[in-house]
């Protein structure tokens, strides 16, 4: 009888430690999707604060012809450039596609490059990316994706009577803007690399960014967890096709 008590209390010990162990495993990953979810509102509010921001630039706004026909939208508020002889920049921002009747849910990318030469200081910058087709899209939903390199950009025009019919903006995936210390205007760049960070994509919706923005993906704004709404709500107030 002592050897039965003796076994069912360690059959009771070990129960207990995987109840505990599976217990306190449960709350860690609980925490960090609680924090990833955080840190993908504030991406998102960021996000949709500096596109409002741009489009109330009075006659110097993306066209609304082009907004209109852009595919995707892509906004990486507060990229930050640096360096001294060596410099690079960094940022994180969100991408929508156009969904029927209005915007995906925002998946999360980074933004990065590096430059070597005479230069010294610090900035920060606004990046507003229009992807003009599906190509272009998809080029982006890629491993790594490099601007001017596999993706072909031109510098976007600004301004309610600027042309959107040139031949660089016809043969161009992907128009590009960005605005720092105030002053808004097209931006021809090359060698900045876009790519998905999954690590936030699988913890705000289970998904990869291929995924999020997969056009067989259906979204609708209360199917989106509520702190990223405002991303695709504030594209729907100046693009929307019905």
């Amino acid at each position: 009888m002592k050897e039965i008590r003796i076994v069912r209390a360690i059959i009771c010990g070990v129960i207990t430690i995987v109840f505990v162990a599976s217990f306190a495993g449960n709350t860690r990953a609980q925490n960090k999707n609680a924090k990833r979810i955080a840190e993908a509102t504030r991406h998102a509010q960021q996000a949709a604060d500096a596109f409002t921001e741009i489009m109330n630039i009075r006659d110097k706004a993306v066209p609304q012809n082009l907004l209109d026909k852009a595919e995707a939208i892509a906004v990486f508020p507060n990229v930050i450039k640096a360096g001294f002889i060596i410099g690079g920049r960094g940022g994180h921002g969100v991408i929508s596609r156009r969904v029927k009747g209005g915007w995906s849910a925002p998946a999360f990318f980074n933004l990065g490059g590096g430059s070597i030469g005479l230069q010294i200081g610090a900035s920060s910058t606004d990046f507003v990316l229009l992807f003009m087709n599906e190509a272009a899209l998809g080029g982006l939903l890629k491993d790594k994706f490099e601007l001017g390199g596999e993706g072909s950009v031109a510098a976007g025009p600004v301004g309610r009577s600027a042309s959107a019919s040139t031949d660089a903006q016809l043969k161009a995936g992907i128009l590009s803007y960005s605005r720092s210390k105030g002053v808004f205007a097209g931006l021809e760049i090359k060698g900045v690399v876009i790519d998905a960070d999954n690590d936030d994509n699988v913890g705000v919706y289970g998904k990869k960014a291929s995924e999020v923005l997969s056009p067989s993906q259906p979204w609708t704004i209360t199917a989106m967890p509520a702190g990223v709404r405002i991303f695709p709500r504030t594209l729907a107030r100046y693009s929307l096709r019905r």
